[in-house]
């Protein structure tokens, strides 16, 4: 087991017009931004998957157009969220899982699944969301990880249940979603919504530096202190983690200066 997992910060999405010019140089066409995107950034998260289904030959391209050790997270589609019932995703899992994920091959990371703020904490339906997960697809062993954004999930009962699962709960650093630190699986997925247009790299440097500090200690397979965590009677185990940090902030101009200086720092 490796004494330290690795580090890899990006942002979400790579098609935003306010880039051209300020993280994409001027005139660089507009087919070739994921493959500047990708020399820049170890990984990007898609979040058009989460709105509409995509095809095998998109995720291909996708793939074709970044370097190898380039990965990939992948939004969930809403359909399979976005329920009353979470035991009744089934179909709409596995029509996403089989538009053709897997053709993203070894850039392939995280399939990240969203839930509604108004979504609050049910165990017994969660729990049957969760089973609907499959640990492998096609031979490949998938990584999934939930973000929650209602209080109602800020419980033991919660942590317990993705233990049993060993799927991580997303932190999200966001001015209303709660906060949940607690490690849950063997990877670390973060979302930071916090930054600025303002600030050239998006956070302050003391800010930046603090997170490269939270996330080395992820990586090393501790948690760190000043974060919130929701069940301290039951730490998690300590082991080597991946860790992955998406600058996903509401003006997102500064985003990508933002993870290109959180991977300096680490």
């Amino acid at each position: 087991m490796a004494k330290q997992g690795q580090i890899r910060a990006g942002i979400g999405g790579w098609t935003f017009e306010p880039w051209r010019g300020v993280f994409y140089p001027e005139g660089l066409p507009h087919a070739r931004e994921l493959e500047y995107a990708g020399k820049q950034l170890p990984t990007i998260e898609i979040n058009g998957t989460y709105y509409s289904t995509q095809k095998p030959a998109t995720f291909a391209k996708w793939a074709k157009d970044t370097p190898d050790g380039f990965i990939f997270s992948v939004k969930g589609i809403r359909y399979a969220t976005n329920r009353r019932v979470l035991a009744e995703a089934g179909d709409s899992v596995m029509r996403f899982l089989e538009s053709g994920v897997t053709e993203l091959g070894d850039r392939l990371g995280p399939l990240l699944w969203q839930f509604a703020p108004t979504k609050k904490f049910d165990a017994a339906d969660f729990g049957k969301f969760l089973e609907l997960l499959p640990e492998k697809l096609g031979g490949r062993k998938l990584q999934h990880a939930v973000e929650v954004r209602n209080p109602s999930f800020c419980v033991p009962e919660f942590i317990a249940l993705l233990r049993s699962f060993s799927i991580p709960v997303v932190f999200a650093e966001h001015a209303v979603y709660p906060a949940i630190a607690d490690v849950t699986g063997d990877f670390v997925y973060a979302r930071l919504q916090k930054g600025s247009d303002d600030e050239e790299t998006c956070y302050p440097p003391k800010a930046l530096t603090g997170w490269a500090s939270r996330a080395k200690t992820w990586a090393d397979g501790g948690v760190p202190k000043d974060l919130p965590i929701v069940d301290a009677d039951h730490p998690a185990k300590k082991i080597a983690r991946d860790v992955f940090v998406y600058f996903i902030t509401e003006g997102k101009v500064r985003a990508p200066a933002g993870a290109m200086a959180l991977m300096k720092k680490v």
